[in-house]
């Protein structure tokens, strides 16, 4: 078989860059939970033809992140209290398997991208910049599962992320103080640092299930020692990941 006129792709389709575009405004709340994405509008908008414009919304269907009417159109999906809890549950399952890959390898890269992630974390809070905390906050988990080395987790994270955002955006009125925030990361780093797998399972945890706890306005769920396997869910600030 000659493929020698098989030459690599040097640029992302069309509708791959839509698609991100869209997402990434879905999850900042510029289409909040409910809002109608019209076809016209949006192709004027990014100034695309409609073809590569409908891949995109499809991929966003296919990702949970809008939902399809017959007859009406394309809305971006709705958020319940369900949704939260569910969202938060398997980022800890996701997150809880990448940290315990991490920790049965060599850290010392994890280490690194999550010190960085950290530092931009603490510089946000410290210029009181609410979005960009977000941003860093999001980042740190990205790059959580990113290192573990499975394209599957990080593939279901990135679109848990997105979820999370839109709860923080849509839903979330008490964000948790800048300071605990980066302590809470702080201490995530340094489990992976210190290859404490039960530190790690139980911060992870903890910081789950106090992020349900603000987006819904409830009472935290404790749970006494390390956490097992899929329990409730994190905390993070109006857009914190």
């Amino acid at each position: 078989m000659d493929l020698d006129d098989l030459e690599p792709v040097s640029r992302r389709s069309t509708a791959a860059i839509v698609a991100d575009r869209l997402r990434r405004a879905v999850m900042r709340g510029t289409f909040p939970p409910g809002a109608q994405l019209g076809e016209v509008e949006l192709a004027a908008r990014l100034g695309v033809s409609r073809g590569p414009l409908r891949e995109a919304m499809q991929r966003l269907v296919a990702e949970g992140l809008v939902r399809s009417e017959r007859h009406r159109g394309l809305f971006v999906r709705d958020l319940t209290a369900a949704d939260v809890r569910d969202v938060y549950t398997a980022r800890n399952a996701v997150e809880r398997a990448a940290g315990l890959l991490i920790l049965g390898g060599d850290r010392t890269e994890a280490v690194a991208v999550l010190t960085t992630a950290l530092a931009e974390m603490e510089g946000a809070a410290a210029a009181g910049d609410a979005v960009a905390l977000a941003d860093a906050d999001h980042r740190f988990h990205h790059e959580l599962v990113a290192a573990s080395g499975s394209p599957r987790l990080r593939r279901m994270a990135d679109t848990l992320l997105v979820e999370t955002r839109m709860c923080l955006t849509a839903l979330q009125d008490n964000p948790p103080p800048p300071a605990e925030l980066v302590a809470d990361h702080r201490a995530l780093r340094d489990a992976v640092r210190d290859g404490d797998a039960d530190r790690l399972v139980a911060t992870l945890q903890a910081h789950m299930a106090d992020a349900v706890a603000r987006i819904l306005d409830v009472a935290p769920v404790t749970v006494a020692g390390p956490a097992p396997d899929v329990p409730d869910d994190p905390p993070p600030p109006a857009g914190a990941a």
